[in-house]
């Protein structure tokens, strides 16, 4: 192979070669085969993060740890010049333990917790400072509410009164006076450093208590909140005194500078976008925006991320460079903006990552080691996971290290094979002395290229073709280079978007391939339009709109493509065995990119063999066979059921959903159900039913209708509102059979035969929803049943226990309210065990003392998933086996 496509192995050795090529009559310089570089520092990240996940799953004392830190180090130094293999193993081995140790020693985020003892939801008068501006939020009542961090410095009740630093995440809600109050003036924003005394009700985070369930608690505890709270706008009263950190007070009054002058170039719609892909202000972007972006793989362009920051840093520095500043002093610039960039967006955790990375490649390129992009990213990784070992936990820091991982480490090696050759080969075309420094195919096509040339000079001219035709194939690559790199990120993450997200993106390749080069003019214009409009808005106006038509692009390829089926694949969580398979092909596709073509083709081959594997074949669901499980899903103040049959059939009854006046883009179905289902390895489902049309049970359907496209969809009689309506449109354009239930129907549902007691044949709804309305259905295999009342009160039960519907399990009705469960039900019944789906500290006071009372007399077990979160239960034909037991 020639000189020019080998990267010299000396920066001298390089430019020789180059001259002596250059020179006429001269031949290139052979020089010996480039051996493939090592990777020291991606070895050392890959066994310090196996280190952290050995410390997470497995304790033990540190000085366990330490003394088996030193012996390796000792082992590994003894070995070095007899046993270099066996010392580089030692060495791995050392970093494991130095992560295990390094974990452990950290242990968890520390957070103040004495605030929870009043964090009852009895009123305490709260002075704190806020540590996190304000950020207004529609609310209900007619008003709203605006949410901000504070920390607190005293609290006091009517008994006491105690000095307490800790973290809170308080709601300051308004209410409308007239329709005419201006909601600005209800309720002002607060800002960083100011001092507030107010009325508050404090509660701990409760987190959904299914496998599978976000972390809120812990999502708190890394940004160090302990509680949350809630407080009238009345009674907020600013003090005087600023606290707080200056610098971090000099970064807040940035970042709303920057928005004004964001919110004065743009109209509302295109500046909350705005906000959230310059500065990472995404507080105004609603849940469908974010959902198109997700769906159509592109949501790194809406959040900061490192993309944002490398288009940015590329466009300072080529400018600093055609500005004759040289490589070092551009270097640093451009470090400079990145630290700044990072500083500016509140210090987020993928900035930051991507500012480390991206000083640690600059550092390299200046030691002229810019073969060595894998060694910068792991470099990167290893002092992020040195100074924050958590950050390997995070979903972010593994999509940001894959995505950057895959492209140095398996696209930068497929791009020199392919296309960066021609590229090179495309300039200076007029040199044919240069011809001489290629391969002789590369020299061929630039012979040729200078014969095209030369035909369509006699229409062009000469100087037109000989710029026209290198410009054009110079975007044909640049878009080939596009859509690869695009490829290749989103079959390197398909494990970590399945995983974490439970998405498929489909039709990423198209969407990035037009998004990303939009959004490389939108960074650097709206950049420039934000800097000018400090001087003057006028001079703002071109920059503003050449950003406002690439965002316009951007948003209207998202749509096209966000609205399409195909976009919309979900996937259950992969198996163990599946993700361990993917993890190997990712490593060896990076082990075998730069060996022979045949070696490189086959690791590609096996990592998208393994991506289309983890985005076509559900897994195997994780069910036990021949036994009828039920389980009580926790949707806190609402009601959600998994059924599945002996013979493996899936019926989810009621999905959640919110209840009360607050609007909220929280989806109970997208956001409880479905992650708790596609942790069970479930893909799709073959019934839902809709016990009656009240929010806490419909709300979530609509979300487990577009994730799981069930078969048939069971509806009894209700009032036909909006709500309703909504689903049975979706449920039809999915072609979803709709069942109507009436009291007296049987039918047998994979093994078990099911029995609907309620409501009667002619019941007629009334014009709103009511609890009566609600399916009662009883579920019989073999000698045991279960039966499920929905939110049926005592009006309806004295019919219900006339037919005879003795169950070992009950589903006791509203959540323990005391309208239900009566007696005369429980008598008729005679469950062994009842369970209670109802949420943690709700205002209902549910379940009731005097059902619970009811159910302790008549010895029934009874669970609640406020306490035991998720619970399940075996009915196997001849007795029922609770999981968990009661705690």
């Amino acid at each position: 192979m020639a000189v020019a496509e080998q990267a010299p192995p000396h920066r001298d050795q390089g430019v020789a070669a180059e001259s002596a090529a250059l020179t006429p009559g001269s031949p290139p310089i052979p020089l010996p085969p480039q051996l493939t570089p090592r990777q020291p520092l991606l070895y050392a990240v890959l066994s310090f993060s196996a280190g952290i996940l050995l410390g997470t799953r497995v304790w033990r004392p540190a000085t366990w740890w330490a003394v088996a830190l030193v012996v390796f180090l000792a082992a590994g130094g003894y070995l070095v010049r007899r046993r270099p293999s066996w010392s580089f193993a030692l060495a791995c081995g050392a970093l494991v333990l130095l992560g295990a140790f390094v974990i452990q020693g950290r242990g968890p985020p520390a957070v103040n917790t004495e605030i929870l003892r009043f964090a009852d939801g009895s009123e305490v008068t709260l002075t704190a400072h806020v540590t996190r501006d304000g950020v207004r939020r529609e609310g209900g009542f007619g008003g709203d509410r605006q949410v901000l961090e504070v920390e607190s410095e005293q609290l006091k009740t009517a008994a006491a009164q105690e000095e307490i630093r800790a973290g809170l995440r308080l709601t300051i809600y308004s209410r409308a006076q007239s329709p005419t109050t201006a909601k600005s003036a209800s309720t002002p924003l607060y800002t960083y450093g100011q001092r507030l005394r107010l009325t508050a009700k404090l509660r701990p985070p409760h987190n959904f208590g299914n496998p599978g369930a976000f972390d809120y608690r812990g999502y708190l505890a890394q940004r160090g909140i302990a509680a949350l709270g809630s407080a009238n706008q009345a009674g907020v009263q600013v003090l005087p005194g600023f606290s707080g950190n200056r610098s971090a007070e000099w970064r807040n009054r940035l970042r709303r500078s920057v928005l004004a002058q964001i919110h004065a170039l743009w109209p509302p719609a295109p500046a909350a976008l705005m906000d959230a892909m310059v500065i990472g202000e995404d507080a105004f972007i609603d849940r469908d925006t974010r959902v198109n972006f997700q769906r159509s793989g592109t949501y790194h362009i809406l959040v900061v991320s490192g993309m944002n920051l490398g288009i940015l840093a590329f466009v300072v520095f080529w400018v600093l460079r055609r500005l004759r500043i040289g490589d070092l002093w551009a270097s640093v610039a451009t470090a400079l903006l990145g630290f700044g960039y990072a500083y500016l967006c509140d210090w987020g955790a993928p900035i930051v990552r991507s500012a480390l990375m991206l000083l640690l490649y600059l550092v390299t390129r200046l030691f002229y080691r810019d073969r060595a992009p894998v060694n910068a990213v792991a470099g990167a990784a290893l002092g992020i996971l040195i100074l924050d070992p958590r950050a390997l936990l995070e979903p972010s820091f593994q999509l940001t290290f894959l995505s950057v991982l895959a492209i140095a480490g398996i696209g930068v090696p497929i791009l020199e094979r392919t296309s960066q050759p021609y590229r090179r080969a495309l300039r200076l075309l007029d040199a044919t002395a240069y011809d001489l420094s290629f391969a002789p195919r590369r020299a061929q096509f630039r012979l040729d290229l200078r014969m095209i040339a030369g035909r369509l000079s006699r229409f062009l001219g000469m100087r037109a073709a000989g710029l026209l035709l290198p410009k054009c194939l110079g975007f044909l690559l640049g878009v080939y280079e596009v859509m690869l790199i695009s490829a290749l990120m989103q079959i390197s993450l398909a494990l970590p978007m399945a995983w974490y997200f439970h998405r498929a993106t489909t039709l990423a390749l198209p969407a990035n391939a037009l998004a990303i080069p939009l959004t490389e003019i939108l960074m650097p214009a709206s950049a420039l339009a934000v800097a000018l409009a400090y001087v003057s808005l006028s001079l703002a106006r071109l920059p503003a709109l050449i950003a406002g038509l690439a965002l316009h692009g951007i948003t209207g390829t998202i749509h096209v493509v966000g609205h399409l089926r195909l976009a919309d694949l979900r996937v259950a969580t992969p198996s163990l065995e599946t993700a361990v398979v993917a993890g190997l092909s990712l490593v060896l596709a990076l082990a075998v990119a730069r060996r022979r073509r045949w070696l490189a083709v086959s690791g590609l081959s096996a990592l998208l063999a393994s991506a289309l594997w983890i985005t076509l074949v559900p897994p195997r669901p994780r069910l036990r066979p021949g036994t009828m499980e039920v389980t009580a899903i926790d949707v806190g103040q609402g009601d959600s059921t998994l059924l599945v049959s002996p013979q493996g059939k899936t019926l989810l009854i009621d999905a959640g959903g919110p209840f009360g006046p607050w609007r909220s883009e929280f989806d109970y179905g997208e956001d409880v159900v479905s992650p708790y289902l596609w942790q069970r390895g479930i893909a799709r489902l073959d019934a839902v039913a809709v016990t009656h049309g009240h929010s806490d049970h419909l709300g979530g359907v609509p979300g487990v209708l577009a994730n799981f496209r069930p078969r048939e969809l069971w509806l009894g009689p209700n009032p036909q509102t909006r709500a309703l309506e909504g689903v049975l449109a979706m449920a039809r354009g999915q072609n979803v059979a709709l069942v109507r239930l009436r009291g007296g129907n049987d039918f047998a549902f994979g093994g078990v035969q099911v029995r609907v007691l309620s409501p009667p044949r002619g019941w007629q709804p009334a014009v709103q929803p009511r609890n009566n309305d609600s399916l009662v259905l009883r579920f019989a295999y073999g000698g045991t049943a279960f039966l499920l009342e929905g939110d049926a009160e005592s009006k309806m039960e004295p019919a219900v226990a006339a037919q005879q519907p003795q169950a070992a399990l009950l589903k006791v009705a509203h959540n323990g309210s005391a309208s239900s469960t009566s007696p005369a039900l429980l008598a008729a019944v005679r469950p062994e065990f009842a369970v209670i789906s109802v949420g943690a500290r709700n205002p209902f006071r549910h379940p009731r003392p005097e059902v619970l009372n009811r159910l302790q007399m008549h010895r029934i077990a009874t669970y609640r998933t406020d306490q035991s979160g998720a619970v399940t239960f075996y009915l196997d034909g001849a007795k029922v086996t609770p999981a968990p037991l009661p705690r």
